[in-house]
């Protein structure tokens, strides 16, 4: 069962671009679904970095960063496990 996509006048010239170089390099006529499940699937065999695509910046820190953070923390000589963490924030 087909559904009807909404999209920009932009996205779709984009996709019209796409489907004309495909007949002009491989002789192969395709449907815009067609490109549209390709690139559905694509997306899927790399997930994590088609997920990246969508944050804003750089979110993982450099070795200096983590370096920086990590001179910065203290032992308090206090062992504590995750019972102690759910006490504190729990009660």
């Amino acid at each position: 069962m087909a559904t009807a996509v909404k999209m920009d006048e932009e996205t779709k010239s984009k996709i019209e671009e796409l489907q004309a170089e495909i007949k002009l390099k491989t002789g192969e006529k395709v449907t815009q679904q067609e490109i549209l499940e390709r690139l559905v699937d694509s997306a899927i065999q790399s997930r994590a970095e088609f997920i990246d695509s969508f944050r804003d910046g750089t979110n993982a820190l450099s070795a200096d960063e983590i370096d920086r953070f990590n001179a910065g923390m203290i032992s308090s000589g206090v062992e504590t496990d995750e019972d102690d963490i759910d006490e504190i924030l729990y009660g």
